[in-house]
C-alpha cells in the first residue's frame, strides 16, 4: 500500500508533456505520475545532451527510491490534474476556477487536499470569514 495516491492511469505515466504548470490550485483531482528530475551538472547520467530531463513512476515508493540511488536527481514531483481550482492572484483573493488544469506540486501537497464536491466553497467560505 502506498502513503499516497497512485496514478490514475498506469498505461499513460511517462505520456504526458514535460512541461506543466507548477504548483498552485489549492486541491486536486488525480495524481497523474511521480516525476523525478534528472540533472546532468550535478552528476545524473547525461542522457540528453546536458539538458535536464526526468524519469515517471505510478507511485511516489519507486520515485523516491529511484531518487534516493541517482546521483543528481531531485526528489520526486507530482503531476496533478485540477478540473476545479483555486487562484490566488494576491495574497488572500480567492477565485475558483474551472476547466482541466496539470501542474506539478510538491508530494506534500497531496496530504488532505483532494478535492471534494464541496471543498473549495468551503475553503473560500471559511477564508473569508478567518
Amino acid at each position: 500500500m502506498s502513503i499516497f495516491p497512485v496514478a490514475v492511469d498506469e498505461k499513460m505515466v511517462g505520456e504526458y508533456p514535460a512541461e506543466a504548470k507548477s504548483g498552485g490550485g489549492y486541491f486536486y483531482d488525480d495524481v497523474l505520475e511521480y516525476r523525478v528530475w534528472c540533472r546532468p551538472w550535478l552528476g545524473a547520467p547525461d542522457e540528453f545532451d546536458g539538458e535536464i530531463y526526468y524519469y515517471a513512476f505510478s507511485s511516489f515508493e519507486a520515485a523516491k527510491e529511484f531518487s534516493d540511488n541517482t546521483i543528481g536527481s531531485e526528489q520526486p514531483l507530482v503531476l496533478v490534474r485540477q478540473f476545479e481550482w483555486i487562484d490566488e492572484p494576491t495574497p488572500g483573493q480567492f477565485i475558483p476556477m474551472k476547466g482541466e488544469r496539470i501542474t506539478e506540486w510538491l508530494v506534500e501537497w497531496l496530504q488532505g487536499n483532494k478535492r471534494e464536491e464541496q471543498t473549495i466553497s468551503q475553503f473560500i467560505e471559511a477564508s473569508v470569514g478567518a
